[in-house]
């Protein structure tokens, strides 16, 4: 499938008349967040359910307008962490470059739902000073792709990307965070595919998924696919209130995951963005859901309980 073939299909997400007409609909929250969602995402949404664990991720809520005292537009502090456009050089050896401003979904609980992209990613014509901070920096020995999605980007233009962070003798690692193959599963293309082989480099991808559900038929031979490549494909999730705040659909998840060749890594706290505080769970009820990961899944199938604390240089384990 070409990438062409990819970009016209990819415009044909729902609108704000598929969920009106089914759903209550905020539009206030709309106009904070805009509403963004895939036809392959959401065909597979009940909305019969109003708890449907698809739908909270995606449905503008009323929720979202009320603000907590300990939420922060920047609740990660990405922009302290900015080094120069579009490189957040947070954690020692790697940087994470914002290489797209858009994603192919919008998450309702999305930690840069108010990040302001304009100033702050490094698009095809600002390459040249993220590109010179990484050569300048020879501790930096991985470069994680993130945004944003980038794979928003066409597979030509992050051949391109990549072409020059390959000529750099340091750079050992490219790390890719992406939800699009989840949401958009036509994005992996075998031009993408060809392109992905191709990176000389070690190769990880870092992929989002909350739930089984988000999983179907249509992914494992995609994700078997991209493994064929050399890429060590990762899972990371976000524990979200009345979407996965139980052990049972998490270890669903896991063993789902690893059927399509994807191993847990990361189960995240959430990131308290602004309009966000209604998916928090409280840290003794994380725990006590991954206690229960423990007792009931192999060890490799144990993603790690961490939450992200912007003073902080590293990922800091709950448990």
């Amino acid at each position: 499938m070409s990438n062409n073939h990819w970009r016209k299909r990819s415009k044909n997400h729902a609108s704000q008349s598929d969920f009106i007409a089914i759903h209550q609909y905020e539009a206030q929250s709309e106009k904070l967040f805009r509403l963004h969602i895939p036809k392959h995402f959401k065909k597979k949404i009940n909305f019969n359910n109003h708890n449907d664990p698809l739908l909270l991720q995606v449905m503008p809520s009323k929720y979202e307008l009320i603000k907590s005292a300990d939420e922060l537009d920047d609740p990660v502090g990405d922009l302290n962490a900015s080094s120069v456009k579009g490189v957040i050089h947070k954690y020692y050896g790697r940087v994470l470059l914002i290489a797209a401003a858009t994603c192919a979904i919008n998450c309702r609980y999305c930690f840069r739902r108010n990040f302001p992209y304009s100033n702050n990613y490094a698009s095809q014509n600002n390459w040249v000073n993220a590109i010179t901070y990484i050569k300048e920096n020879p501790e930096i020995h991985e470069v994680i792709l993130s945004g944003g999605d980038p794979l928003m980007l066409s597979t030509k233009t992050l051949e391109k990307l990549t072409i020059q962070l390959e000529s750099i003798p340091h750079i050992k690692t490219l790390r890719i965070h992406t939800r699009t193959p989840l949401v958009t599963p036509s994005r992996i293309t075998s031009d993408f595919l060809k392109w992905l082989n191709n990176i000389k480099l070690k190769k990880v991808m870092v992929l989002h998924c909350n739930h089984p559900k988000e999983l179907d038929k249509t992914h494992k031979p995609i994700f078997l696919a991209i493994k064929g490549t050399g890429t060590l494909l990762l899972n990371q999730s976000v524990l979200l209130n009345k979407v996965n705040n139980n052990a049972k659909s998490l270890i669903r998840l896991s063993h789902k995951l690893f059927d399509y060749g994807i191993l847990p890594y990361y189960l995240n706290q959430l990131d308290k963005a602004t309009g966000t505080a209604h998916f928090q769970i409280q840290n003794d009820e994380a725990i006590a859901i991954h206690k229960q990961l423990l007792e009931k899944l192999p060890g490799y199938l144990v993603p790690k309980l961490v939450v992200d604390i912007s003073e902080k240089n590293n990922k800091t384990l709950l448990f």
